[in-house]
């Protein structure tokens, strides 16, 4: 299947051409405060094509590599969702938010000053491999046919199940607290703000993510990426 990116020159006239007839693919570099759907709607408006569906939701305030699937080639996005993912992600710690990210004000704020680098470090290394994760109740997952986050907004609490994911490695970047800078390479269905809340919890001082990037998909990179405005001025010429 051909998929439309940087790492292949192809005429954006004829790609459209190939979404039309036998279907394609497109990396896109999502921006920050575009949700998956806005991103889904501004496609459809350039291409014209009305059957578009994205392989797995970013955040709102998430940036980072989104694939998505137009015409024919939908039928092969549950390949897509299935592929290992790749997030830089950014922790805060000494503080925690109701969504475990930025857009929840930071409550329960306490001193890191105590906290030794090896201690940190070990915690983090403990999430690798297999775990048991509790998803966020701010997440698009559906329990009993509701996404958690329209409960979540009503103050809605329920009993979360923990899922089966897979941690395959973790690495640190910075540490300069309050903050952390990591890479995590992990399975799908993965919450990378559970993975800080739990980083946080672990600690003993609460944790959230102030900053997400998907970098990426199986073997697609975000730097391969179109974002949204180079699209529109391919689209141009």
């Amino acid at each position: 299947m051909l998929i439309f990116n940087k790492s292949k020159l192809i005429n954006f006239t004829y790609w459209i051409n190939i979404c039309n007839t036998d279907g394609s693919a497109i990396l896109i570099n999502k921006d920050m405060n575009w949700t998956s759907f806005d991103v889904v709607a501004k496609i459809r408006n350039i291409t014209k094509i009305k059957k578009i569906g994205h392989c797995g939701t970013l955040d709102p305030f998430a940036t980072g590599l989104l694939i998505l699937c137009l015409g024919k080639a939908t039928k092969k996005i549950e390949t897509f969702q299935n592929l290992p993912k790749q997030y830089n992600t950014t922790i805060k710690l000494g503080a925690t938010t109701k969504s475990f990210d930025i857009e929840q004000p930071e409550e329960n704020i306490c001193d890191t000053s105590h906290l030794k680098e090896s201690k940190i470090i070990d915690t983090i290394n403990s999430f690798k491999g297999v775990i048991d994760q509790i998803p966020p109740m701010f997440s698009a997952k559906k329990v009993r046919g509701k996404k958690l986050y329209e409960l979540a907004r009503k103050n809605i609490d329920i009993e979360l199940i923990p899922a089966k994911i897979e941690i395959y490695n973790i690495e640190i970047k910075k540490i300069e607290l309050p903050f952390i800078n990591i890479i995590i390479d992990c399975s799908k269905g993965t919450y990378i703000r559970a993975i800080a809340r739990d980083i946080g919890y672990k600690l003993g001082v609460g944790g959230f993510i102030t900053q997400l990037t998907r970098t990426k998909i199986g073997e697609y990179n975000y730097d391969n990426a179109y974002s949204i405005e180079e699209i529109i001025s391919l689209q141009k010429h």
